[in-house]
């Protein structure tokens, strides 16, 4: 049977998982390369992966690969499969709906903030990650596209001068990454997505903080709904309309 190569990390010929290095223990850099690949999407939900060949990608013998997986597994991050492998687990779509939920309700007044004390920094920091993003996209490259996707959504939280709250944000970024996290090909393409941030920067360059708040409400929400909508289908049903209200509640909310 012919492997997809987009959905596996470990094409013939090539390493995408990167292999560890570093003065850590051996288990906690498998920890931290696998979370990485869960992040970037090279490790995807629902799919089934060999820790041996895993092991072999890392450049690691087998025991803190097997250490690093029981702890993810304990996370809820992994599932064993008995004599198979491992699958990053996918979430339903309710928690998929409270995650993008508490996203509006945090972003959209930090992007307003941040819009409304954009300095020239912020301006360029988010030319130059949309840039990258748009190159990414022509590459057909997703790992790095949402590495650029996340640093220009880094760039205007930091701008919002509230640490904890980006922490908060980053933290619900991480947890998409077992929801069923990526649109692409999907719903819509890598370019479609870079478009969606276009009128961000649009409006933070023009100084309009309720236009920065507004777009980037747009584009939340949008992500999220379709999330919802594709969670829902792999699970054979559609999309439960109290989930898509709480998306959308959350952007009625967050004009207030």
């Amino acid at each position: 049977m012919r492997r997809r190569t987009r959905a596996s990390p470990f094409p013939e010929g090539g390493q995408t998982v990167r292999a560890v290095a570093g003065t850590s223990s051996l288990t906690e850099q498998v920890i931290e390369a696998v979370r990485e690949a869960i992040h970037t999407g090279e490790l995807r939900p629902g799919e089934l992966y060999s820790v041996y060949r895993l092991a072999e990608q890392l450049n690691v013998s087998r025991t803190p690969v097997r250490e690093a997986m029981l702890r993810l597994a304990e996370a809820g991050l992994v599932r064993f499969e008995r004599s198979r492998g491992f699958r990053v687990l996918r979430r339903d779509p309710r928690e998929i709906a409270e995650v993008f939920h508490l996203r509006l309700l945090l972003e959209v007044p930090a992007t307003r903030r941040a819009a409304r004390h954009a300095g020239p920094g912020l301006s360029r920091a988010l030319r130059e990650e949309l840039e990258a993003m748009r190159a990414a996209a022509a590459d057909h490259d997703e790992p790095r596209f949402m590495r650029h996707d996340r640093a220009f959504h880094d760039a205007i939280l930091a701008a919002g001068a509230n640490r904890r709250l980006a922490e908060v944000v980053a933290g619900l970024r991480d947890a998409t990454v077992t929801l069923g996290a990526s649109t692409v090909d999907r719903s819509r393409s890598l370019a479609d997505v870079a478009a969606e941030h276009e009128p961000i920067l649009a409006a933070v360059l023009g100084g309009d903080p309720d236009a920065a708040a507004a777009a980037m409400r747009g584009h939340v929400a949008h992500t999220g709904e379709l999330l919802v909508a594709q969670a829902a289908a792999e699970n054979g049903r559609p999309a439960d309309p109290a989930d898509i209200a709480l998306i959308r509640d959350a952007t009625d909310e967050s004009t207030t």
